[in-house]
């Protein structure tokens, strides 16, 4: 088929103070920030992997639910940031931090301006159980059954 699309190129975000967003991605989750245009208002790209984040500073609200997910190499590093900067997500899916059925991560955060950002981290294998109380399997929640116990985040 032609005439789709071929991959994400990049996911735009509300930054309601542009610096303190630039500290969250940057200071906490590794981002790099490159060139970017001048658009007549304060906006910042970020390049994640091989993709990019954009952060525009306008007016209005994060939406509840919908959010971003980044890939995240060291989960518990990144854990431990997020938790001393108070950003860890409770209240969005019931739980800051879920197990799923394929033993990946799920990490929910919230940036400065509200946006929810999902942290993903391929092995549940690797994390310390006893040192994350937050840890809860989405199993042990909801009944995973059918297709949702082969459901995974990461493709290839």
């Amino acid at each position: 088929m032609s005439g789709r699309a071929l991959s994400l190129n990049h996911v735009s975000v509300i930054a309601r103070d542009l610096e303190e967003s630039l500290d969250f991605y940057v200071g906490l989750l590794g981002l790099e920030p490159v060139p970017t245009p001048n658009f007549g208002f304060p906006v910042q790209w970020l390049r994640v992997g091989d993709r990019q984040l954009h952060l525009f500073e306008r007016p209005g609200e994060a939406p509840s639910h919908a959010h971003l997910a980044l890939e995240i190499d060291d989960f518990m590093e990144v854990y431990r940031r997020a938790k001393a900067r108070g950003a860890l997500d409770h209240d969005t899916f019931g739980n800051a931090i879920y197990e799923l059925p394929d033993g990946g991560i799920q990490l929910y955060l919230r940036d400065p301006a509200g946006n929810l950002v999902e942290l993903d981290h391929r092995d549940a294998s690797t994390i310390p159980q006893d040192e994350v109380p937050e840890y809860a399997r989405l199993a042990d929640r909801l009944s995973q059954e059918g297709d949702a116990t082969r459901a995974t985040l990461f493709e290839g």
